[in-house]
């Protein structure tokens, strides 16, 4: 038997063998910290974001859970009676920092970006978001479904006139038109259900401005500067909080710590604060996949989609005007899409026709970055 193990073929074939086994545990290894790498890295996160969550996926993703979370809001506002709106958009952010946090300790959360942002961009968007959530959920408090849905109307305009002056993009004339057809269909379908307070109608004027920044500010980091949604969630999230503090004093009544936390209104609470994580995520997504104008008319879609639900499934009777403004809302959103698709469609060619010119100047050194002139959108 000894004789057998120490022959020279032998001998060759148990190294062989020894030498198969740790190549395969070798390429393992680096399968293994290629797939790390390619998650944690920032280019390699921002390329599974793009992969596994394309526009469609991530617009129907963030529709699915605003709708959601706007009943679930006023059911928290109105029957659980937790009148504190900016403490409540407090404690969405707290679980979602808490989330994230264990995703982070996880080694799960993707990493940001090389490039360094300015912090002065960082922080004016912890700043919208703060006023924007804020105000919104102080706005559903006060006003009704329809009339907060009808205030949306306003940021449409808000965001197109904002992308002009800071990254010069134009609107074509015929989703100017598209756009317009939109507006005038939410505005008649929701004429109904107009009710308001008079504070609440300051503060859905106030949420107009930060919330057409944060979504022009959520949709240019990740198109521009190759962040993740997750990744800047993580950044802002500390700076929204502690607006979001300084907020709670001016806008909510005291009492938030003697409200009867019981399990059924405490669940109710965090059911809303985890679909706030949900809706913050599924938006962040939809802004950087689409655009901050393609995000509101998502929005402006949710409630004509919601006010025919109730008329066909519920057998709510809006009325015929406000029946008439959804369909006729939902043709302009059927127009603006074909045209972005058409748009879409159009720059894909040129794509592929400059695509070995890039590569080349990749190669040559010779990419020249900051400049990037007009833009049509």
């Amino acid at each position: 038997m000894l004789n057998f193990l120490v022959r020279k073929d032998v001998r060759k074939i148990l190294k062989r063998k020894d030498s198969d086994a740790g190549e395969r545990g070798r390429a393992l290894e680096d399968l293994r910290a290629a797939l790390f790498n390619e998650f944690r890295s920032s280019e390699g996160a921002k390329r599974q974001q793009q992969q596994l969550c394309g526009p469609a996926t991530a617009l129907t993703f963030n529709f699915v859970i605003a709708v959601g979370i706007i009943f679930v809001n006023k059911l928290v506002l109105k029957v659980v009676g937790f009148q504190f709106p900016i403490f409540l958009t407090f404690i969405h952010y707290v679980v979602s920092w808490f989330l994230m946090a264990i995703l982070n300790a996880l080694s799960i959360l993707p990493a940001c970006p090389p490039k360094s942002t300015r912090l002065s961009t960082l922080f004016t968007l912890g700043f919208v978001m703060a006023f924007s959530t804020g105000l919104a959920n102080v706005s559903l408090k006060y006003n009704s479904v329809g009339f907060y849905q009808m205030s949306k109307i306003a940021v449409t305009p808000s965001i197109v006139l904002a992308e002009f002056l800071l990254y010069n993009k134009r609107v074509s004339f015929s989703k100017v038109l598209a756009l317009t057809v939109v507006s005038f269909g939410v505005a008649v379908a929701t004429v109904t259900d107009l009710q308001f307070h008079l504070f609440g109608a300051c503060v859905a004027l106030a949420w107009i401005i930060p919330s057409a920044v944060n979504k022009i500010l959520w949709s240019s980091l990740q198109q521009q500067e190759n962040w993740t949604a997750l990744a800047l969630m993580w950044k802002t999230t500390p700076i929204t909080l502690f607006f979001l503090v300084a907020l709670i004093p001016w806008l909510d009544p005291p009492g938030a710590l003697s409200f009867n936390w019981n399990f059924n209104n405490t669940l109710a609470i965090l059911m809303s604060a985890i679909l706030g994580f949900l809706l913050q995520w599924s938006g962040a997504l939809a802004l950087g996949a689409t655009s901050a104008v393609t995000h509101v008319v998502l929005g402006q879609f949710k409630t004509c989609v919601i006010l025919l639900g109730n008329y066909y499934l519920f057998s709510s009777n809006p009325g015929k005007t406000s029946i008439s403004g959804a369909f006729t809302a939902i043709a302009g959103m059927s127009v603006y899409t074909y045209l972005n698709l058409k748009q879409q469609s159009s720059k894909a060619p040129r794509l592929a026709s400059s695509l070995p010119k890039s590569k080349l100047s990749k190669e040559n050194g010779s990419i020249h970055e900051g400049n990037f002139g007009s833009e049509s959108v």
